[in-house]
């Protein structure tokens, strides 16, 4: 595993907890077959653009893929934020000997990496890629000196416009972007939030993602809770990390303040219970019955005081609001959780200080602080890392004051 940035290490108050941390293979715990590629795969032929066309659609629309812990106030809505920007496309690319033999649409996803291969093998059919001036099948092979141009117009994501807003790069490189969301930031447009997100920033510093879908975005998080996000600079990375989120071979680790003593959290290293949207009240999510399967794995437990922890977690689903639900579930909050919290985030034994930390903490202590994935090009393992933000900082230093000296 390489490590890009130092990991926040928490230090562990009960050696027991040490004993059976959750391990990153166990939240990994399945791998991308082989049958199971990316959206560019050499070994797919024309013949299934349909097929393609309708798992690429279903893996956009996937809970699993975008319901991570996520706030209503950043639902799916259709952006209305300013006029349709269309992006014209017009390259062309000259086969060369290295290149020959190869078949026009594996040649067009080789070089025209930008695009799926269902968008290539569609603009082969209707003309707007061109084999040297003229429509052909996709099968034909090329060789050597052939010419392919592809020009059309891209409109489909151009409503969301582009700002000028700063965002915190961790990692980047050709494929692959994870930025450090701050508090406050809606990822992506929808009703009541059509500027001032993130797809409006990434927009801005990185044009050429117009045309991807939600300008790359692999999964997201609540408008209030802080840290890493995964995002495609192409359409067969994103589509290809979706894929691994899908099977687990995404993992994603958090850090949050709860109510709650060290020795009953402890009781709780996994918690599986399936969540749903809660009957009476259409903008929570409850535990019930009829719910869908969410995990979530309490990795590391740090006592702050005698009743508040910070506590390392683990998805192994990603439910809406899944943390927030499970925690309250089992009767300890996230502090600054309003909606799943209530007064049970105020414990007894405080001080004027720590009750007036926990009453003005703005919004719920969690904070996405590691994030691993598979490299979908190189298959490198990458781990990116970024430590808790100053108001996490605060809140814990004043929970755990004199805490040491009992």
């Amino acid at each position: 595993m390489t490590t890009h940035l130092p990991p926040n290490q928490s230090q562990q108050t009960d050696s027991s907890a040490q004993e059976s941390p959750m391990p990153n293979d166990v939240l990994n715990n399945s791998e991308l077959p082989d049958d199971n590629q990316p959206v560019f795969d050499e070994q797919s032929h024309g013949d299934n653009i349909l097929e393609d066309a309708v798992s690429e659609k279903a893996m956009l629309k996937d809970s699993d893929v975008f319901d991570d812990d996520i706030d209503d106030s950043d639902d799916d809505e259709a952006s209305a934020a300013g006029q349709v920007v269309p992006v014209v496309i017009d390259v062309t690319h000259t086969v060369i000997e290295d290149e020959a033999g190869l078949r026009i649409d594996k040649l067009a996803s080789k070089i025209f990496t930008d695009f799926s291969r269902v968008q290539l093998q569609g603009w082969i059919s209707d003309g707007s890629l061109l084999y040297n001036g003229s429509v052909q099948k996709p099968k034909i092979r090329v060789k050597a000196g052939d010419v392919l141009q592809l020009s059309t117009t891209l409109e489909q994501h151009g409503e969301d416009q582009p700002e000028d807003i700063d965002i915190d790069v961790v990692y980047e490189d050709d494929e692959v972007l994870v930025i450090n969301k701050p508090v406050g930031m809606v990822v992506h447009p929808g009703a009541g939030n059509q500027t001032g997100t993130l797809v409006n920033a990434l927009l801005y510093h990185y044009p050429q993602q117009h045309h991807l879908p939600r300008a790359g975005l692999v999964h997201r998080i609540d408008k209030d809770t802080s840290g890493l996000l995964l995002i495609g600079k192409t359409k067969p990375a994103q589509m290809a990390l979706m894929e691994q989120l899908k099977d687990k071979s995404v993992y994603r680790h958090y850090q949050c303040v709860v109510a709650g003593d060290a020795a009953s959290l402890l009781r709780h290293r996994r918690i599986d219970a399936p969540i749903g949207r809660h009957r009476n009240q259409r903008t929570k999510m409850t535990v019930m019955t009829a719910g869908r399967e969410a995990v979530t794995h309490l990795l590391n437990v740090t006592a702050l005081n005698g009743n508040y922890c910070l506590l390392d977690v683990g998805l192994e689903t990603g439910r809406t609001h899944q943390i927030r639900v499970h925690l309250s579930h089992i009767t300890y909050p996230i502090v600054g959780d309003r909606v799943y919290g209530g007064r049970r985030q105020l414990r007894s034994g405080l001080t004027e200080a720590q009750r007036q930390a926990i009453n003005n903490f703005p919004r719920q202590a969690l904070h996405a602080y590691t994030l691993g994935f598979v490299h979908p090009t190189t298959g490198e393992d990458i781990e990116v890392t970024t430590p808790l933000p100053e108001d996490m900082q605060k809140l814990m230093a004043v929970l755990s004051d004199g805490y040491d000296d009992e």
